[in-house]
Formats: C-alpha cells, sequence, structure tokens
C-alpha cells in the first residue's frame, strides 16, 4: 500500500531520514520512503498495511500526518520516474528563463547539477557575469553550442544542391 505523509515544508529530507530510522528499528514493514523531486510539503511512503505506516510516522517532528486515502503506483509514476527531457541542456546552451524570477532573460549554461535537478547558468543581460543556479524546469533552451556544426552537414549532404 502507498501513502502520502504530509510533512513541514522544506524539512522533507528529514523526515524521510526519521522514518527509515523508526522503521528499521522497530523492524515494520515498511519498504520505501522516498521524497519525489519538486513535491514540497509530503513524501510518500510505501508499507505492507496502515499500522505500519501509521507507526512508523506517528509523533515526529516534522510529520505532520498521513493523509487517509491510499493511492497507487499509477498515480505518482510520473513524480518518480526521472524525466528525460533532462537530459537535453548541455554545457554552452543558450537558455531563456521561463521561471519567475529572471522570465524572459537569456543565459548561458556553465555547469549543470543531474542530481539535483539544477543548472548553473551566466547571465547575458548582466554588465557583470554572475552565475545563477536554477531548476532545470525553469529553462528553455533557444540555441545550442552545436547548431552551426549541424548547418554544415546539412549542406555537405546535397539537401539544397538542386
Amino acid at each position: 500500500m502507498i501513502f502520502i505523509v504530509k510533512v513541514a515544508t522544506n524539512k522533507e529530507d528529514k523526515a524521510v531520514e526519521m522514518i527509515a530510522q523508526r522503521a528499521e528499528k522497530k523492524n515494520l514493514n515498511v519498504n520505501a520512503v522516498v521524497r519525489p523531486h519538486g513535491l514540497r510539503g509530503y513524501i510518500i511512503l510505501e508499507a505492507l498495511d496502515r499500522e505500519s505506516a501509521e507507526e512508523s510516522a506517528f509523533n515526529l517532528p516534522y510529520v505532520k500526518g498521513i493523509i487517509g486515502k491510499t493511492i497507487t503506483y499509477e498515480e505518482i509514476k510520473k513524480m518518480l520516474e526521472p524525466k528525460i527531457e533532462e537530459l537535453n541542456i548541455q554545457i554552452g546552451d543558450m537558455v531563456e528563463m521561463i521561471g519567475q524570477t529572471f522570465k524572459g532573460e537569456k543565459a548561458k549554461v556553465t555547469r549543470i547539477d543531474k542530481a539535483k535537478g539544477e543548472i548553473i547558468v551566466s547571465l547575458l543581460g548582466a554588465s557583470v557575469p554572475i552565475p545563477v543556479t536554477v531548476k532545470i524546469d525553469n529553462v528553455k533552451v533557444i540555441r545550442r553550442e552545436s547548431d552551426s556544426n549541424s548547418d554544415e552537414s546539412s549542406r555537405d549532404s546535397g539537401e539544397d544542391e538542386l
């Protein structure tokens, strides 16, 4: 059975750690405790029965409670499985910010942290280059550094020579 546990925002990692420790210490029937990427204030708990889930999370700091309804794997599959489009960003790409903070600003990717789902960019509009860390979800690629090479390869193929 899969349960949703309500926790204090930005304390999800700590709550996962405490629930896992309690489940292991008391030898409870808890199979997994997961903090899905991008989901704040909630963690996912898989247990054999409701009693094990409740005992593992009961009266812990940051844990507010277990939501009454159980869910199926199909309902949370998109949150747990990695996104393939995240791998489309490369170092040197020109991106446009689509998030709220720097919306519309253009930047160049200088570093990628796939584990955190973040990239470090250098804003092009700034007079002094400032590295800014943003979530991969908050940018879209507008130009690839390798695009100029692909233009030359299409000319070599003879597609436009008729």
